[in-house]
């Protein structure tokens, strides 16, 4: 009777070898799946906010400062406050097409008693576009000729001009107010 001898340690060797082989091929493959969108970078263009610059209804052509200015979108209950500016941004809901704001006069501080407010509805449509897998979307905006503003009421803004109704960026001005 003939016995054949078998080398165990070839096939160890064997099988070390798959074993390496198998794990470069996956860790080859996992860097090959990772592709430049995967990081969204900080240059990239992002939803722009609204630009509303403010004016003296007496001299149109004059920007005017505005002092104690609080700003609050009417769904929330925080909102934000400037002093001393001529132009603030304001974020639109990217999830509706209108954003109603309540734009207050002395309302940074903590008295209410003396606060003078005007709400105004901004109308517009929406355009979602496709960034990268990483950014996600961006929103851009096109406010309404016809009823791009709604003030109900004029208790310190006399009037609003929609200097520039595609909100694409945040370079240019988008509403002029006068007060």
């Amino acid at each position: 009777m003939l016995y054949f001898w078998k080398d165990d340690n070839s096939d160890n060797l064997n099988m070390k070898k798959y074993i390496i082989t198998s794990l470069m091929l996956l860790l080859a493959v996992s860097f090959w799946n990772c592709e430049k969108d995967d990081i969204c970078s900080e240059d990239t263009p992002t939803t722009p906010k609204l630009i509303i610059e403010f004016y003296d209804n007496a001299n149109q052509t004059e920007l005017k400062n505005v002092t104690n200015l609080g700003i609050v979108e009417t769904s929330l209950t925080e909102g934000f406050a400037f002093n001393a500016v001529s132009t603030i941004t304001v974020p639109l809901r990217t999830n509706q097409d209108t954003t109603t704001i309540n734009f207050v006069l002395n309302g940074s501080d903590d008295d209410a008693t003396n606060d003078i407010s005007d709400v105004i509805t901004f109308n517009y449509s929406r355009i979602e576009t496709y960034i990268s897998r990483a950014c996600g979307y961006k929103t851009t905006f096109i406010l309404n000729d016809t009823d791009g503003l709604v003030i109900p009421t004029t208790n310190w803004i006399s009037s609003f001009e929609i200097v520039q109704p595609n909100i694409n960026n945040e370079d240019e001005t988008h509403v002029k107010i006068y007060f």
